[in-house]
């Protein structure tokens, strides 16, 4: 527990601390143009081998693998604090994240296979919690080695607490591999590879590269995708080791859980992740008060994470879940009706309210997985309802930021001829200073009534979950059997 604790901190501080610090890293190494790729080629990697280095593990072991995963971390994390280069930078962030890929999912996984079933329900309800850690440390640990040190630290500071982490995997983790010989699918695993490719290149695109989501090269990465995921069925239906089993997909948990995690990162991750925006241009906030102002959903979702991890064996989880799910919508409709005058106290009851409701995914969707399927698939089952969130959440983000982008630039059209020279494009730059007050309450108005759009479609993404969790099986968490029924 205690490496992989050290572990999954590492890994996610690491994201937080280069956000913090990437302004000074693109100034030094000039490589403005690629800024959003950094993020982006992290974004793929993790992503694209979340679902193969699953079914590795089921294979080859969960020590094994883990270790393999945090070797790569570390390894990504000197190539890009030794970078001289924007060119090495992101082939750093590259191999981080192939490793990163493995640490939270691997993670999981092993705690399932090391801890009875309400142990496990306890241990893993404090996991969301201790991610907490990262989101307060970040900005902090970033500023500091930026301003004290350099950034290449930033980086290179994941090696001593990698090393520690790996050798306490190492030395105090015992595991049995079954002698049997298993094949890799590996036409499986490169068309699987290909179709999160291309999915996945669509938004970087839009994002980075200034590419609209109707033309034609993101609708042929999209027709590509498409055409891809559908080789890749032909491909699994005949394999003898697939990568994604398609016998997941006739488990009814599986799939009910996919469709939730992906339809509430895709309604969520928008509105949520772009809040700060709102802070700090309409209630003009701080970046450091509009970000802690965001812990106010962690605030909701730590205890009710506790909560839920002490009831899911006691109590029916389809029920916990439609409960819970009814306090999302709540909070959207609350943050439906933000104001240009909205407070501080309002927007903190709101994101309260969100993060108790959502606190019943922080580790419950994952001990549902586990289990609903088969111990031997257990790694590439929860692999796989991880990717379709972040595949909700990679898309949802930039979905939404496209969308706010073309609203504040379509509302401030109307009073573009008031606005001083230079601030064209304020939909990305925020609002100028020593702007006339009655200006600044007209592009403030624009602003909420943006973040008023986006909030509506959260709110009928969260409608939709809360329909979805219906679906579940209504039945009490208990420990699977040796062969868990398909249905």
């Amino acid at each position: 527990m205690i490496g992989l604790a050290l572990g999954l901190i590492f890994s996610e501080l690491d994201e937080t601390v280069v956000s913090t610090a990437m302004p000074t890293i693109i100034r030094e190494l000039h490589g403005l143009a690629l800024y959003g790729w950094v993020a982006g080629i992290y974004m793929l990697a993790v992503t694209m081998f979340m679902p193969i280095i699953g079914k590795l593990a089921d294979i080859y072991g969960r020590k094994r693998v883990y270790l393999t995963c945090m070797g790569l971390f570390m390894a990504g994390s000197i190539i890009s604090g030794l970078a001289g280069s924007m060119t090495w930078l992101l082939i750093g962030r590259g191999v981080q994240g192939i490793g990163a890929g493995g640490l939270m999912p691997l993670a999981l996984v092993i705690i399932g296979e090391s801890f009875p079933l309400e142990q496990r329900a306890k241990i893993q309800s404090l996991m969301g919690p201790l991610m907490i850690l990262p989101q307060l440390l970040g900005p902090t640990v970033g500023g500091y080695l930026v301003g004290h040190v350099n950034w290449h630290w930033v980086f290179l500071i994941n090696i001593p607490i990698g090393l520690i982490s790996a050798a306490v995997m190492a030395g105090g983790m015992r595991e049995s591999i079954a002698e049997e010989k298993r094949s890799i699918d590996w036409l499986g695993a490169a068309t699987l590879m290909l179709a999160l490719f291309s999915l996945l290149m669509a938004p970087v695109l839009v994002d980075n590269q200034g590419y609209s989501w109707g033309s034609p090269v993101i609708v042929g990465l999209l027709a590509l995708f498409v055409i891809m995921t559908i080789l890749l069925i032909i491909i699994e239906s005949k394999a003898k080791e697939p990568i994604i089993p398609l016998h997941l997909f006739k488990n009814r948990n599986v799939v009910v859980l996919s469709l939730l995690v992906f339809v509430l990162m895709l309604g969520l991750m928008g509105g949520i992740s772009l809040f700060p925006f709102f802070a700090q241009n309409v209630m003009g906030l701080t970046p450091t008060g509009a970000g802690y102002l965001m812990l106010a959903f962690m605030g909701g979702a730590i205890p009710s994470s506790i909560v839920n991890g002490f009831l899911i064996t006691k109590i029916a989880y389809r029920n916990l879940f439609i409960v819970s799910f009814l306090l999302p919508i709540v909070g959207f409709f609350m943050l439906m009706n933000l104001s240009v005058s909205v407070t501080v106290l309002y927007v903190i009851i709101s994101f309260f309210v969100l993060g108790v409701g959502l606190g019943a995914l922080f580790g419950g969707d994952n001990l549902i997985v586990q289990e609903s399927v088969a111990a031997k698939d257990s790694g590439i089952a929860l692999s796989t309802v991880q990717l379709v969130q972040s595949l909700g959440a990679t898309i949802g983000l930039s979905v939404f930021g496209s969308l706010l982008s073309r609203h504040i630039k379509e509302g401030i059209a109307g009073i573009s001829s008031q606005l001083p020279e230079g601030a064209e494009h304020i939909e990305t730059g925020g609002i100028p200073q020593d702007i006339a007050p009655d200006l600044l309450l007209q592009i403030r108005t624009v602003f909420t009534e943006s973040f008023h759009n986006m909030f509506a479609i959260s709110f009928v993404f969260v409608i939709a979950a809360f329909f979805i969790c219906w679906f579940l099986r209504k039945e009490i968490l208990s420990k699977k059997e040796e062969t868990v029924s398909a249905s």
